[in-house]
């Protein structure tokens, strides 16, 4: 995976960069409202999220999914291989104190 994880990581690194980078979502995670999961996409750990915070995470898990689609055909990977590293770099780039989900719970960071 160390070979993997260097062919992949700068692509992994300006997608995240570029799809984090949104001020909705960075206050949405401030807020306790989103979360980053280990399969690299966002989830939402406040049940009662407003309907514009489930909004921005489909916007998001749908992009991610396009990029993580792409890097896979690119670099002749399984879309898993992908969602994993991602979900490995976003949790190690998270704030702490911010939400993250590990073994199937929302815990923070």
């Amino acid at each position: 995976m160390n070979k993997l994880t260097a062919k992949l990581a700068p692509a992994l690194l300006l997608l995240l960069a570029v799809v984090a980078s949104a001020a909705d979502l960075d206050q949405a995670k401030s807020d306790g409202l989103v979360g980053e999961r280990a399969d690299g996409y966002l989830g939402i750990v406040a049940t009662s999220a407003p309907a514009d915070v489930a909004s921005l995470v489909a916007e998001v898990n749908a992009k991610r999914k396009q990029e993580y689609e792409r890097i896979a055909k690119t670099n002749g990977l399984t879309l898993a291989q992908v969602e994993a590293l991602a979900g490995k770099k976003t949790i190690e780039k998270t704030r702490n104190g911010d939400w993250i989900m590990l073994d199937g719970g929302w815990q923070r960071k």
